[in-house]
């Protein structure tokens, strides 16, 4: 069967909630391409990084569009139509927005495919979560509670959680749909307006995650869409209006944006890079290590922050999980094709600048490369894909590696791994905290008491045990050192977009008040505080 990479995007392109930006789809995937609607405004194109073809041409945002914008969003948040609109109002909302995206789900995996390259089978397995995290927030709102303070004397003090503000959100291209989720739903349901910077590279389905919102009944002014590029975002986190800011980036922005938040004193939550250490001790079972190894370190071609990257590997089993990883490798490779066949087993690099970046970082290894190390620009032996005309790069892994080498020490953010020998546990933990990065860390071995004790003592704010990649609404996701500040998912999400407030109401009689409430009585004794 053929499968055909320019497939046709869905018909419903267009102008999206409160961006009056519009974007202009390719002929060859819409049909007829009006050139009389250009502007003079600024304008950038989205390409599918497997074949090198134009996908859309956006409008980016201008400065005093993101200006107007910021400020719906604050008029909505001040009128309270959704800021203070009850929490089973909003619970209800969200649960509606989350079955309209499920309806959309199987053409938003298209376009997923579409604009990053990522495999189709990839994106429908992803994508289907998504409802959960709008149904997990929309279930905390019924039953998130406040309390009441053991304030001293005849004082009622009620403590609640209210919304920030207006909130701004800049998403990757890595996940254009599941990280812009993880980051609305608690956002919305915390009762912010929430302003949402995609990345240029990837910013369809976000764009149209805005009508389904609106349809859904999110206020028009509480859920914005700004496409554009790194000014766009500087320009929207600029803004004095903007209460918080949460990010997902390279660490070296998330150190540029952090310094602009806190100028402002505006909250601040980052998930920046990583490089996940996955440590295999001797007694692990060598087959479901290797599989779930080769997942963690090869799905989304590598293109996550939780990637496993320094693959560190018992002594004892080196020899025999090597020669298991390097067929399965094989296999991978072999049964890469189009990105929209279901049958491809890796896709893309998003773009050619990124897959340049990696093959940089691989060229210049000391290491020695023992599967891959080159861009792929032949034909596809499963489908026919000309491979020279996108982004491809093989699995790459390498072995024999200095420590203080790039490959060990750098995020790469792509399909290549490095491997390392260690003998003894200890060893293993150094060497899996041997790095700048804590977001995410594995573990494999079948004593128990082991994995739960290394993965205490690995620096990390993830930690799977005999898995990888796991994720779910309720369980917090953020890393230590330099891989962030700040957690997505879980109550601690909710908490993050909501600051609390205190009321305190005096109870006493108005007898008891006076004669216990007046300071400036000094002839008896007073309590202050």
């Amino acid at each position: 069967m053929a499968f055909n990479a320019t497939s046709r995007l869905h018909s419903s392109l267009r102008t999206q909630l409160n961006v009056r930006q519009r974007y202009t789809a390719h002929p060859k995937l819409l049909g007829s391409h009006d050139e009389a609607q250009r502007t003079a405004l600024n304008e950038f194109t989205v390409v599918n990084p497997a074949t090198g073809e134009t996908l859309c041409s956006v409008t980016e945002t201008s400065p005093q569009e993101i200006d107007r914008i910021v400020s719906n969003a604050q008029s909505a948040f001040n009128s309270g139509i959704w800021s203070q609109a009850p929490e089973i109002h909003r619970s209800r909302v969200l649960s509606k927005f989350a079955r309209g995206l499920e309806a959309e789900l199987p053409r938003f995996a298209e376009i997923e495919t579409l604009q990053i390259g990522r495999t189709i089978r990839e994106m429908k397995a992803q994508l289907g979560r998504l409802p959960d995290w709008l149904d997990y927030f929309a279930a905390l709102l019924r039953t998130e509670q406040g309390f009441v303070a053991p304030t001293q004397g005849q004082l009622l003090n009620y403590v609640q959680r209210v919304p920030l503000g207006v909130v701004a959100q800049i998403t990757p291209f890595n996940h254009p749909l599941l990280i812009a989720i993880k980051k609305i739903a608690p956002a919305l349901a915390a009762g912010n307006s929430v302003i949402v910077k995609p990345s240029e590279l990837a910013p369809i389905t976000v764009l149209e995650l805005a009508e389904i919102a609106e349809k859904a009944g999110v206020p028009p002014g509480v859920l914005s869409v700004l496409p554009g590029g790194a000014s766009v975002g500087r320009t929207l986190i600029e803004n004095p209006l903007i209460r918080k800011v949460d990010i997902t980036a390279g660490t070296k922005a998330g150190r540029a944006i952090g310094s602009i938040v806190g100028r402002n004193l505006a909250s601040f939550t980052a998930e920046l890079g990583g490089k996940a250490p996955i440590v295999v001790f001797e007694d692990a079972d060598i087959i479901s290590a290797v599989n779930g190894v080769a997942f963690a370190s090869f799905v989304a071609s590598g293109q996550t922050c939780v990637s496993g990257t320094r693959i560190i590997i018992h002594s004892d089993i080196y020899d025999e999980f090597m020669s298991r990883f390097l067929s399965k490798v094989k296999s991978i490779r072999e049964g890469m094709g189009s990105p929209l066949n279901p049958q491809s087993t890796m896709g893309t690099i998003v773009s050619q600048a990124h897959l340049e970046r990696i093959h940089g970082m691989v060229s210049r290894t000391k290491g020695k490369i023992v599967a891959g190390g080159e861009r792929l620009t032949c034909t596809s032996s499963l489908d026919g894909t000309d491979f020279s005309q996108g982004a491809f790069y093989p699995p790459t892994i390498v072995t024999e590696i200095p420590l203080e080498d790039e490959l060990w020490r750098e995020e790469v953010f792509g399909p290549v791994v490095v491997v390392y020998k260690f003998s003894t546990e200890a060893e293993g933990v150094a060497l899996a905290n041997d790095c700048k990065y804590g977001l995410g860390a594995g573990v494999w071995t079948k004593d128990i008491s082991r994995g739960h004790r290394v993965a205490a003592e690995i620096q990390s704010g993830l930690c799977w045990i005999n898995t990888h990649h796991r994720n779910d609404p309720s369980s917090p996701w953020g890393g230590f050192k330099e891989s962030g500040i700040g957690r997505e998912n879980g109550v601690e999400a909710l908490h993050e977009y909501s600051q609390s407030k205190s009321t305190i109401v005096n109870i006493a009689s108005a007898e008891q008040t006076r004669l216990t409430d007046d300071w400036f009585e000094v002839s008896s004794e007073r309590r202050y505080g």
